[in-house]
C-alpha cells in the first residue's frame, strides 16, 4: 500500500501520492494508472477522494481521462510547482522577466505583423485609456493586460504566447504595482511608441520602446524607492 495521506487534506495528499508515482517513473507517460477502486485501496482513501484527486491532476495536465478506456499519464510536469516558485519571486524579478518576454515579442511583431494586427493594437491602446481608481484599477489592469498580450499574439510565436498566458496573474501584479504612488505608471506615449516601433518594421526600434517603457519602473525598484 502507498503511504496513506493525512486526513487534513485527503484529496490533495492523494494527488501528491499519485504525482510521486508518476515522477518516480513507476507510472510512465502514456501508461494507464490503476482504476478508481484499486487507487482507493492503494491510498487508503475513499473512491470520492480518489475522484477528486484525479480531477485535480487532470486540470494540471498530468492525467488524461479517456472515456471507456481509463485514466492515463499525460505529463510528468506539474506547473503548480513553478507557480509556487514564481510567488516567491520579487516584484523586480517579475518585471525583469516580463521585460525580456515583451522585448522579444515586440521584435517578432515588428517583422510579422499585418495591417489588421496594427489596427487591433491601435484599438486596444485607445481603449486602454487611463487608470480608473473608482474600481481599484481592476478594469484598467484588464485593458492594459489585453494590449500587452495582443503584442505577444502578433509575435506569432506560440511558445511565447503560452508562456505569457501562463504567467498572466503575475503580469497583472506588475501592472497593479504601478497604480500605487510608489512606482511610475508608463504613460500612453510610452505605449504608443511600442506600436510605432512595431509599425516601422524595425525590430530594434520596437524592442527599444519596450525597454524604455519598463525602465522607469525597474530603476525605481533597483533604487528601492518602491
Amino acid at each position: 500500500m502507498l503511504v496513506q495521506p493525512p486526513r487534513t487534506s485527503l484529496a490533495d495528499a492523494a494527488a501528491n501520492s499519485i504525482r510521486t508515482e508518476i515522477a518516480a517513473g513507476r507510472w510512465p507517460i502514456g501508461s494507464r494508472i490503476p482504476i478508481e477502486p484499486q487507487l482507493a485501496q492503494l491510498l487508503g482513501v475513499s473512491r470520492g477522494t480518489v475522484r477528486e484527486a484525479v480531477k485535480t491532476l487532470v486540470s494540471r495536465g498530468l492525467l488524461e481521462v479517456r472515456q471507456g478506456s481509463g485514466t492515463y499519464v499525460r505529463s510528468g510536469f506539474d506547473p503548480s510547482a513553478s507557480l509556487q516558485k514564481l510567488r516567491l519571486a520579487s516584484l523586480r524579478d517579475q518585471f525583469e522577466v516580463r521585460r525580456a518576454l515583451e522585448v522579444e515579442a515586440a521584435r517578432l511583431a515588428a517583422v510579422r505583423h499585418t495591417a489588421k494586427d496594427l489596427r487591433r493594437l491601435h484599438a486596444l491602446l485607445d481603449k486602454r485609456g487611463q487608470p480608473d481608481m473608482a474600481d481599484d484599477g481592476a478594469a484598467f489592469i484588464e485593458r492594459d493586460l489585453a494590449f500587452h498580450l495582443a503584442i505577444v499574439d502578433v509575435s506569432g510565436n506560440l511558445a511565447l504566447v503560452e508562456t505569457c498566458r501562463f504567467i498572466t496573474g503575475y503580469i497583472k501584479e506588475t501592472i497593479a504595482s504601478t497604480l500605487s504612488a510608489s512606482l511610475p505608471e508608463p504613460d500612453e506615449a510610452a505605449h504608443r511608441a511600442i506600436v510605432e516601433g512595431i509599425a516601422s518594421r524595425d525590430p530594434e526600434r520596437a524592442a527599444a520602446a519596450v525597454r524604455e517603457l519598463m525602465a522607469p519602473t525597474l530603476n525605481a525598484l533597483a533604487l528601492g524607492t518602491a
